[in-house]
């Protein structure tokens, strides 16, 4: 009975994700709402800047409601008339990434973020929810919208030039992804179109990639800077980008993102995507990838090929980091709450997780010895905590550079390729 029942309770619950008909509710446009996210270690505000109707929608017209439920944060979109749930998405923020920092306990800082879904034809309810420590979703900002509101701002994008690098189909079943290009002049334009064509050749080469290139479609923007390169604010570096990218991001000098999300949209919004891809134009190593957030990577380094497949693995499937930083305080994961992300766990829900991949006769916990490489398991030391919390791989993308994606983040990346492109 136990059986029949939670066989029931899925197919519902899939069946309610699947049974929203765009058409009904949507055209195929983008609604983009832009807020300032405002606060300190333990407060925060959205406050609203403005709402933009753009161009094109990337997205699926058959997935609108996320059933991964990834991401510390939650988009909602409601019908205002029926209150049904008409599309939800998952994503994190670079300003919760702050808020774990010591200078977020002395000051308050303002972050500018984005949502963006499918154009409403109706009037809809827009809502934004935190997940709390133990799990679960508290909501922190409502707003009603009207779609035929004349302050919904339907300005022209910037003027950059647009050029496929892929197109293998309708932008609604496939993936697509938009590169961006930071600290490039004009007098780069040849660079920017090779460095375009390499970084997506890094997919072709890399599993589970490979497997899925008619999957894909890739565009890219010649977004041209006035000057080459990019912040290094460590080596009194400071260069005037179009994205204004930078390294030393909470002053950890690899990493590099930027916080001018407003460029960064406005730029994405000249073709359809789903995910965002910003190279940038230095020999650094470094990079940083936010889930539904955006992606960065430096283009020069030697290290660049795998730093961009790495943090593509934290924008687009929500992976986590599976080393250790001894900088991380022993609470960043709830004792007793599962963390959400698909390749770490501290047991308390093992059985969601990986647990149907161990073959068995594997000891649990694995022992992080050579005897088991290639092992699916369960190894001691993630999601920067050395103990308490586990990895499924001895070695892994998420671990350690040129190592490829274990079984467990390869089906995660799988899983949502296929949220996307069917």
């Amino acid at each position: 009975m136990k059986i029949i029942t939670l066989f029931l309770l899925f197919v519902s619950f899939v069946t309610f994700s699947q049974n929203i008909d765009f058409d009904t509710f949507f055209i195929n446009k983008t609604m983009r709402v832009d807020y300032y996210h405002t606060g300190d270690s333990i407060n925060e505000i959205i406050s609203l800047s403005e709402i933009k109707q753009e161009a094109f929608w990337g997205g699926s017209h058959k997935n609108l409601i996320d059933t991964f439920r990834y991401g510390r944060y939650m988009c909602e979109v409601y019908d205002s008339a029926s209150n049904k749930l008409i599309y939800s998405r998952g994503y994190n923020t670079l300003f919760q990434e702050w808020q774990t920092y010591a200078e977020a306990k002395k000051l308050r800082k303002s972050f500018y973020e984005t949502l963006v879904f499918p154009y409403s034809k109706k009037t809809i309810n827009v809502k934004i929810k935190r997940r709390q420590k133990n799990g679960k979703y508290h909501q922190i900002f409502s707003l009603n919208i009207n779609p035929k509101d004349y302050m919904i701002k339907k300005e022209n994008p910037p003027h950059f030039k647009t050029f496929t690098i892929l197109k293998n189909g309708d932008s609604d079943k496939k993936l697509d992804i938009v590169f961006l290009f930071e600290g490039y002049t004009k007098a780069e334009k040849d660079k920017l179109h090779k460095d375009a064509e390499r970084f997506a050749g890094y997919f072709w080469s890399y599993s589970p990639f490979k497997e899925h290139k008619t999957n894909f479609n890739i565009w890219g923007v010649e977004s041209f800077s006035d000057e080459s390169g990019t912040d290094i604010p460590g080596d009194f570096v400071w260069k005037r980008t179009e994205f204004n990218s930078s390294f030393y991001t909470f002053r950890t000098e690899r990493y590099l993102t930027t916080r001018d999300v407003k460029s960064v949209r406005d730029a994405a919004s000249l073709v359809p995507y789903d995910q965002i891809y910003i190279i940038v134009n230095t020999s650094k190593y470094g990079g940083g990838g936010i889930f539904n957030f955006w992606n960065l990577t430096a283009a020069d380094n030697s290290m660049s090929k795998w730093v961009f497949l790495h943090e593509f693995g934290h924008g687009f499937a929500g992976l986590a980091d599976e080393y250790v930083d001894s900088g991380i305080s022993d609470d960043f994961y709830d004792k007793n709450t599962e963390p959400w992300e698909p390749n770490i766990t501290n047991r308390v829900d093992f059985a969601s997780k990986w647990q149907d991949l161990i073959k068995k006769g594997t000891p649990i916990p694995t022992p992080d010895i050579d005897k088991y490489n290639k092992t699916v398991g369960l190894f001691e030391g993630a999601g920067y905590l050395a103990k308490g919390v586990y990895r499924p791989y001895r070695n892994c993308e998420m671990r350690q550079l040129q190592q490829g994606f274990c079984p467990v983040c390869t089906r995660a990346i799988e899983r949502m390729l296929k949220f996307y492109s069917e």
